[in-house]
């Protein structure tokens, strides 16, 4: 599986952790704590991609870091 930064950040208006990957456009997650958001959105990312496989979308490569 392609490895992409997940970007975890604590939102007051959601009262959540939000968890979101810059590269695949509205891929966000969230949970109760940093971790649950992380595994969230592990699979938020599986489906995305899975999505994007479907209906014939491009599929954005990790930006190397």
């Amino acid at each position: 599986m392609r490895s992409y930064v997940i970007l975890i950040f604590w939102s007051d208006e959601d009262r959540a952790h939000i968890a979101e990957i810059p590269e695949l456009p509205g891929c966000l997650a969230h949970g109760v704590t940093s971790e649950i958001a992380l595994v969230n959105a592990q699979g938020a990312k599986e489906l995305w991609i899975a999505t994007a496989k479907e209906f014939g979308d491009v599929i954005p490569e990790p930006k190397e870091r």
